[in-house]
């Protein structure tokens, strides 16, 4: 197995990884909605996010021509205010932008300037181009790169979208180490030969037991100690736990 000199590129998915988008998503719907319960507001949101991986399916499998995330996230703004009855112009159109405005995970902004002192990072999200580069700037996520996969045409975990980041690497999908709290992109990453690890946020689609990934995290800190020369040492562990 490789040793972690072996690796030369680090990139980060976004949504869930390095920003709470159902925090984000929740609040944003409390202030369209103004309601503050928590049960109704988790439904609106899961109808949100049910929309959107629908509409993601239905492009993937050919069945929609490609849309942006900003047009799948104002569909989903659209159903979600019609289910709770809101019917104010300005607080839908406001509603739909909520991707732009999710906030960081309490260690994102530090570990990812940290590790960018040693590492080239690139961000690679299915967010569309411009909801990227304003969600970067509310939450200070300062890349070498940010790759959207409005790109490719394309929404994770299609091979073409992992390929924008491997192009713009320059070195062996091996040498390129993809970072994700969601299994899925992972596997999807591991596709296309790319190294993986695993960071466990309070919300994702954590690895089963038949997940093969280089390492499991529980934290973005013990991730870059690892890169960096820090205690946690870097291999394979199948199944592992730091």
């Amino acid at each position: 197995m490789a040793e972690i000199r072996d690796i030369e590129v680090v990139v980060f998915d976004v949504l869930g990884t390095m920003v709470d988008e159902t925090g984000g998503l929740r609040s944003a719907v409390q202030e369209a909605t103004h309601r503050s319960d928590a049960a109704v507001t988790g439904e609106l949101v899961a109808l949100w996010q049910l929309h959107r991986e629908q509409e993601q399916e239905r492009i993937r499998r050919g069945l929609r021509r490609y849309a942006g995330s900003d047009i799948l996230d104002a569909e989903a703004a659209r159903r979600v205010a019609r289910q709770a009855g809101v019917t104010d112009p300005g607080a839908v159109a406001r509603l739909a932008t909520a991707g732009r405005r999710l906030p960081p995970w309490d260690d994102s902004v530090a570990e990812l300037e940290r590790l960018t002192r040693r590492f080239p990072v690139i961000g690679l999200s299915n967010a569309c181009r411009t909801t990227l580069l304003h969600l970067n700037a509310h939450a200070g996520l300062r890349w070498h790169q940010a790759l959207s996969a409005e790109a490719a045409q394309a929404y994770k975990p299609a091979p073409e979208v992992y390929r924008l980041a491997l192009d713009s690497a320059g070195c062996p999908p091996e040498r390129v180490l993809v970072v994700a709290a969601h299994a899925w992109d992972l596997r999807g990453a591991q596709a296309v030969g790319m190294r993986t690890a695993y960071v466990r946020r309070p919300v994702g689609d954590p690895p089963t037991d038949s997940d093969d990934f280089d390492r499991r995290f529980g934290g973005l800190d013990q991730l870059v100690d690892a890169l960096t020369g820090g205690h946690v040492a870097w291999g394979r562990r199948k199944g592992g736990r730091s």
